[in-house]
């Protein structure tokens, strides 16, 4: 169906996703945009446009998408979304076709063969993407949860208390473990944070293989070009994507993480840790099984409070870059419809 090959990228943000974005766009063949969020942001709104058959309906919603990724807080370069040639390249009146040629359109302009989707909270959409016809190839990236979780705390974006940040990280290597069972191993290839950036090559070779394409040296030169540039700063979270790969980025939970988070982290996510080959601090007999519902509303409270510091506490600058993006949503939200 495709004229270009989507590789879509599953697991949890924090995960080094980013760094392994700006590796694949150093690829001839590849072009990794900064994501959007198309999917997670639109399929709620869908209702509001009405039936995506009438061509009114269908045009506003392209139109919308298309306006939404131009507020990117990373820029997406130069490509222009012509909007009568979208809707002429579309196969069908879906959200998952405009996902398409909008990604689409950016490898044609950068002449790639690949595009690459960094979005991972795309899992939720595996379904859509499959019926689709668009067929990915998926990388399923994951990194120890304990190191996600620091991660996630001292981020703008994301849950905060560590229950909350368990359950999450927990739930998303569920379900990517569970779409990688689904797929044929030609379509498929899972990548270890601390693998990747202990021996960067062999991954990238293992993974330039598997989509036959060439092995570029120059992958590891990332953090000079001007899409590192650009999402190092658009925001204090990405800041380490303008440096080299940080080999000794990896077991900060160790020195970092309360024992009291510990152990609610491995109480709730263990076995989803020990599955992916890490190891516990605590052991796994002494771990709660459950959290009372008194224990579980305090917890929220916190995770709420911590997520609106968040926001106060951000650079202006931060605010700033999401500010288009944030705003556009909400006065699509508050329009009962289009």
């Amino acid at each position: 169906m495709n004229n270009f090959n989507c590789i879509q990228i599953i697991g949890t943000q924090r995960s080094g996703s980013n760094l392994l974005r700006l590796m694949l766009n150093q690829m001839d063949e590849i072009v990794a945009p900064h994501p959007p969020h198309i999917l997670v942001n639109f399929f709620p709104l869908l209702k509001k446009y009405g039936d995506l058959t009438v061509s009114n309906n269908f045009y506003n919603l392209l139109d919308d998408v298309c306006s939404y990724v131009e507020l990117n807080p990373v820029p997406w370069g130069n490509v222009v979304f012509d909007r009568k040639e979208l809707i002429s390249s579309c196969q069908d009146f879906s959200l998952i076709e405009i996902f398409r040629v909008i990604y689409e359109a950016k490898a044609n302009h950068e002449n790639a063969r690949y595009w690459c989707c960094k979005s991972m909270v795309n899992l939720k959409y595996h379904d859509f993407l499959e019926s689709s016809g668009i067929k990915p190839f998926y990388i399923y990236l994951y990194r120890d949860g304990r190191d996600v979780a620091l991660s996630f705390q001292k981020a703008i974006v994301g849950e905060k208390h560590i229950y909350n940040l368990a359950n999450k990280w927990r739930s998303d290597q569920l379900s990517a473990l569970k779409i990688c069972e689904s797929l044929p191993k030609n379509r498929q290839m899972s990548i270890c944070y601390e693998s990747l950036i202990h021996n960067p090559e062999k991954t990238i070779k293992t993974l330039c293989n598997k989509l036959e394409i060439p092995f570029q040296k120059d992958y590891l030169q990332f953090y000079t070009s001007s899409e590192s540039k650009n999402t190092s700063d658009s925001g204090e979270m990405w800041k380490n994507v303008k440096k080299p790969v940080m080999k000794h980025n990896f077991n900060k939970y160790k020195t970092e993480m309360s024992r009291e988070d510990l152990y609610i982290f491995e109480s709730i996510a263990g076995d989803a840790l020990v599955s992916l080959g890490y190891s516990l601090e605590n052991n796994m007999a002494g771990l709660s099984k459950s959290f009372t519902g008194e224990d579980v509303e305090k917890f929220n409270l916190i995770n709420n409070n911590l997520k609106a510091d968040a926001q106060l506490m951000a650079s202006k600058k931060d605010i700033e870059k999401r500010n288009g993006q944030v705003e556009f949503l909400n006065q699509r939200q508050k329009l009962h419809s289009f």
